[in-house]
């Protein structure tokens, strides 16, 4: 970044919200690193404890865990010092050529790093953002080219792939996680999420810069945008899962922040504005959406248009899932995730199966909790069969969406199903 000490400028990579405190949505001031790991304001945990009943359980507002007494709450210098750098940076910005001076700054005082307010790079200086962004997108074509190395060197071992042929080889692969194949590709799954990170970053970037002004909705308070007009074109065939099929609705208690929801409940689209949502342990830190709809015995059959999103992952989970956990991942979860790389996968207790290639356009869910049957289907003309597993309903379970990369206008869509 020309004009700015090289020791100040705030990494490509690093953005505000990883130094930031949920509870107030500010930069960390103070930071306190609970047992679980996570990080949050000294006073924001104070205030939030103090303001439980008396006698109610100190937990993590993220992840829930806690004991009966509340853990000694100690500085975390290491954040404390990022994010003092972040701030210190960050006024380096402010104060380039071309940056507008602070409201209420005296001539020639330096501006307090006071906590802003979020998305604060919307606000740095133009030649600065540009810097970062051209930045950005050379570091993600280094990210490609070593994705590129990687899958060259699985070529070169002669990984199988998945199908009637070799499934024994397949399944060696899931549960022997030392094989260097296994390796190989626990690596190709990291850089392939760098490369998603960075996507959503520049992506959500650059849209801001784009976008002159947002579209509000009408009424003097509101600061949610208006969500695109997404239309339900209703199914050309009749389905032979009609008799079981429902039309689940998106539950506005859990999805995330970055997440906006239409006013059926049926379309929930990665928001191209940031969104206020109050903070409550029931919503999901990343981009997840339970429906309202539990299911805990019979048939049921829906379908999910993923047209309009180009990383996603449709399954079901239980409410009692972890709000910082990834569908499929976790005992409670079942899930079929296509990734922008074009790889379909089957996930469960963190194993993934591979699938294949194929994108398919509308994905039909089948449960059937008498026969203890979880099923995904391609649907076109008519369905076919992706990937059958069994399922327990020790608790009830939802229909359940992840939406990743933050794409904005990304958008996944419970469709009618022809009866």
């Amino acid at each position: 970044m020309a004009g700015l000490d090289p020791g100040l400028a705030i990494p490509v990579w690093l953005a505000e919200d990883d130094l930031g405190c949920i509870i107030c949505q500010g930069l960390l001031a103070w930071p306190a690193t609970l047992p679980c790991g996570h990080s949050f304001c000294r006073d924001c945990l104070k205030d939030l404890w103090a303001a439980g009943s008396p006698g109610r359980r100190r937990s993590c507002p993220t992840c829930r865990e806690g004991a009966a007494q509340p853990p000694q709450l100690r500085k975390n210098t290491l954040l404390q010092e990022l994010a003092d750098k972040y701030s210190r940076a960050l006024r380096e910005l402010r104060e380039a050529p071309g940056a507008a001076p602070a409201r209420g700054a005296a001539a020639g005082a330096a501006p307090e790093p006071a906590r802003p307010p979020p998305r604060r790079a919307a606000q740095l200086p133009a030649a600065a953002q540009k810097s970062i962004t051209e930045a950005g997108h050379e570091l993600e074509e280094l990210v490609e080219q070593l994705v590129d190395l990687v899958r060259s060197l699985q070529s070169q071992r002669h990984l199988p792939e998945p199908g009637p042929d070799n499934e024994g080889s397949t399944r060696s692969l899931l549960v022997t996680p030392h094989t260097p194949e296994r390796k190989l590709r626990d690596i190709l799954h990291d850089l392939e999420e760098i490369r998603e990170k960075l996507r959503e970053n520049l992506t959500w970037k650059e849209a801001l810069e784009e976008q002159p002004q947002v579209e509000l909705q009408e009424g003097p308070s509101s600061s949610a945008c208006r969500l695109p007009d997404h239309s339900h074109p209703a199914p050309t065939r009749t389905s032979r899962f009609a008799q079981w099929a429902i039309s689940p609705t998106f539950d506005l208690r859990s999805h995330c922040c970055s997440l906006e929801v239409s006013e059926d409940c049926r379309v929930v689209t990665v928001s191209r504005c940031p969104q206020t949502h109050l903070w409550s342990h029931e919503r999901f830190v990343t981009c997840q959406v339970l429906c309202s709809q539990a299911f805990s015995s019979g048939q049921q059959y829906w379908e999910v248009d993923t047209q309009h999103c180009n990383n996603w992952a449709v399954g079901v989970a239980s409410w009692g899932m972890r709000r910082n956990q990834t569908l499929g991942r976790t005992e409670d979860s079942w899930c079929v995730e296509w990734k922008g790389t074009g790889q379909l996968s089957a996930w469960h207790m963190v194993k993934e199966t591979i699938l294949g290639s194929d994108r398919p356009k509308v994905v039909g869910i089948w449960l059937d909790l008498e026969e203890g049957k979880l099923a995904f289907y391609s649907v076109a003309n008519q369905e076919t069969l992706l990937y059958e597993c069994p399922v327990s309903a020790s608790s009830p379970l939802h229909p359940a969406f992840w939406l990743y990369g933050l794409n904005p206008g990304n958008a996944l869509t419970i469709r009618p199903v022809k009866v």
